[in-house]
């Protein structure tokens, strides 16, 4: 096993690069990529990093030619054969060949696009433009890098047997959390950290402790170079990116209402079985499922990502129950600003009424709350999202209006297209 504190100290002396495949990402990217680039290909896209939490200034913490470098590394990389002999012939969700050999041959020559980066103040503003189905492949490395640059940063203060202080601490800090796992019965997790954590390092002995200490409750992960290296399932399915990008597109009020269900009509195109998740939140859950076509009634289950979770658990049982289906059958999966307490609380309030599983992400791989001086390692809140599309601003609702972003006339418009009323804001952690 990788002794994290030494090669952290080492880093002192060679930076190891933060991102070392395009597979360090998650599944489902993969997954909307190749839906898009059936569906969407010729689409122009723009992303953009968005840090909510303005109180961690990246711009002061980072050095600007460290960033470059780990970005223009990005860029370097490639699929090795190994890759791309695992994405072609691995076998995802009970089925093979997941991936299209039209996609694999344009994916094995792909190489990301350029980027502009900017110093704002105390903030980086770190753009991407281009085809939407190359453009959306930086989202997930881009904030691996920031967060791991960010955390390099602090750690760059310590010196070595304080890092070793530091690793143990926070190992037995998340084996304890692993422990409290183990008392729940009927318990489906799976790691969805890539996004905001640590390290990769960090993810990877995360990983390893969910495999070790929870066994068949631990499900797998959505880091794709994990899961290839660690023979672990691959999870994910979609995301909101695909309803932002469709709406965007939109000529008219009708056409707008409708995205949302021509992303999944789409979808429904590629995929069945448990990839048929629908993520309801993008433009309000309620409005969303009372709207819903017939034929999403067969889907498999619901991601809950926004909101308060209960209460998106309590709403899709309604839903099934009013359209005749049989919600112990379907799955429900919690995925927003997860931890152990939560976790617990929510499977003993479903157990039986739904198929429950959880999608732990940032504090399981960047819980280092109350480990350094000034909380200067807690984890916060760094987006990179689809701004625009073919030169028209992107709008998400979700279920959290904290969570809301686009121009102001836009999410008005928004609101009273998909009949989103009030909303209760809840704290956006992670």
């Amino acid at each position: 096993m990788v002794d994290i504190a030494t090669r952290v100290w080492n880093h002192k002396w060679k930076i190891d690069p933060i991102v070392r495949s395009l597979i360090d990402t998650d599944f489902y990217k993969l997954l909307m990529c190749q839906s898009v680039f059936r569906n969407r290909p010729e689409t122009q896209v723009q992303f953009s990093l968005i840090n909510r939490t303005t109180s961690v200034p990246l711009a002061k913490l980072i050095d600007e030619g460290e960033l470059r470098e780990q970005l223009d590394h990005v860029r370097s990389l490639s699929l090795t054969r190994g890759e791309s002999t695992w994405l072609r012939g691995n076998t995802f969700y009970g089925k093979r060949q997941m991936f299209r050999s039209d996609f694999m041959e344009w994916f094995e020559n792909m190489r990301l696009p350029d980027y502009h980066l900017e110093r704002i103040g105390d903030q980086y503003e770190l753009t991407f433009e281009g085809s939407w189905p190359e453009v959306m492949l930086w989202e997930i490395p881009a904030l691996s890098v920031l967060m791991e640059l960010r955390s390099r940063a602090v750690l760059d203060r310590m010196e070595k047997f304080e890092l070793q202080v530091l690793y143990a601490r926070a190992m037995t800090k998340l084996w304890e959390k692993v422990e409290s796992l183990r008392g729940i019965d009927n318990l489906r997790i799976a790691d969805f950290g890539t996004r905001r954590r640590h390290s990769f390092l960090w993810q990877d002995w995360a990983v390893q402790a969910m495999c070790e200490g929870l066994g068949e409750k631990f499900v797998g992960t959505s880091n794709c170079l994990i899961a290839k290296n660690r023979d672990l399932e691959a999870i994910g399915t979609n995301a909101h990116e695909l309803p932002m990008v469709y709406a965007a597109l939109a000529e008219t009020d009708e056409e707008l209402a409708q995205a949302p269900y021509q992303v999944l009509a789409d979808w429904h195109e590629e995929h069945d079985g448990n990839l048929r998740i629908i993520l309801p939140d993008t433009y309000g859950t309620k409005g969303f499922l009372e709207r819903a076509p017939k034929w999403l009634e067969g889907w498999t289950g619901i991601r809950i990502d926004s909101g308060d979770p209960a209460a998106g658990a309590e709403t899709a049982i309604n839903w099934w129950t009013s359209r005749g289906e049989d919600p112990t059958k379907k799955l429900v999966i919690f995925s927003d600003g997860l931890d152990v307490d939560k976790i617990s609380e929510l499977q003993k309030q479903f157990e039986g009424r739904v198929l429950t599983s959880f999608g732990w992400g940032t504090l399981l791989t960047n819980d280092f709350r109350g480990l350094v001086p000034e909380d200067r390692l807690a984890p916060f809140s760094l987006v990179c999202k689809a701004v625009s599309a073919n030169g028209r601003p992107t709008v998400k609702l979700s279920d959290n209006p904290n969570k809301a972003m686009g121009p102001s006339d836009q999410i008005e418009r928004y609101k009273r297209v998909f009949s989103v009323g009030a909303q209760s804001k809840q704290d956006v952690l992670v």
